[in-house]
């Protein structure tokens, strides 16, 4: 029975996409910065019959001592690793005048740097067994800039380029790697994310509009993160993954869009659709 390794599964994506995998026939270890915020995916794990395949243990991505605890725990030497899904990420919402570098750099430390720093240490072991899957929950943000959440934006960006990249590198030891880029899904990012909006901020107009509208899109529109989960297991028991697997309509269009449309043109239908252009300044 293969083994993957799992971030931030407390929620969301990685809650969804544990459950799945277990079921899928995998053992998966589960972790999390928090380990007291594991009781969601303890619920949801008994309630899909899978517990016997579920290992829960704390890692943070940010921290290298939490890094290098994670990756001894899982023996590498005796116990092959066949995966890994990185899924932990944060987000803030605001105008980047408005944000401090604290914000920024940890949306890059979570996002980005996370990614590199767990992988760096699960590549020797991938590389002895000639064989290892890389996956990388991006975003459609990765497509085009979206107002308000420029940092996070730039983090999608930032993955994805390092996962082109590095592509070449890993190919000849059999180690592949693949970019899941879900649209809007109902996760707890979307609450959880702190949102900077400062009363003399000059782009308050802009922000509140922002926050009313794409509340409402969520709320109207978010799918099934089980959709996400669904595109992992797929990735991961492909004979050959696809580099990149857009999940949802908006993420397809995006992808499809990319290259093709001119970025003015993705930004003025991107305001007509959330009616920017109708902001009182």
């Amino acid at each position: 029975m293969p083994t993957v390794l799992v971030t931030g599964t407390s929620s969301g994506f990685g809650l969804a996409t544990t459950v799945e995998l277990a079921k899928s026939g995998w053992n998966v270890v589960a972790t999390m910065r928090n380990l007291e915020k594991r009781s969601e995916l303890d619920r949801a794990v008994t309630a899909a019959g899978v517990g016997n395949q579920v290992r829960v243990e704390q890692l943070d991505v940010t921290d290298p001592r939490s890094i290098e605890t994670a990756v001894s725990l899982l023996d590498l030497r005796n116990k092959p690793l066949d995966a890994v899904v990185h899924n932990a990420g944060v987000a803030v919402g605001g105008a980047f005048e408005d944000l401090d570098d604290a914000h920024i750099r940890h949306i890059m430390e979570v996002n980005y740097f996370g990614v590199l720093a767990l992988t760096r240490h699960l590549l020797p072991a991938f590389r002895a067994q000639r064989h290892g899957r890389i996956v990388i929950i991006s975003s459609e943000a990765a497509f085009a800039g979206q107002p308000g959440n420029s940092p996070y934006s730039a983090s999608k960006w930032a993955i994805e380029g390092w996962a082109e990249s590095v592509a070449y590198e890993f190919e000849p030891f059999g180690i592949e790697i693949v970019l899941i880029e879900p649209g809007a899904y109902r996760t707890s990012i979307w609450e959880s994310s702190p949102r900077v909006l400062p009363e003399t901020s000059a782009y308050r107009p802009l922000l509140r509009h922002l926050e009313v509208t794409i509340d409402a899109y969520v709320k109207k529109t978010a799918r099934d993160p089980v959709e996400v989960a669904k595109a992992v297991a797929k990735a991961l028991d492909a004979k050959r993954p696809r580099f990149r697997y857009a999940v949802g309509p908006t993420a397809k269009f995006e992808h499809f869009a990319r290259g093709k449309l001119p970025s003015t043109v993705m930004r003025k239908m991107f305001s007509r659709f959330f009616g920017l252009n109708k902001v009182r300044w």
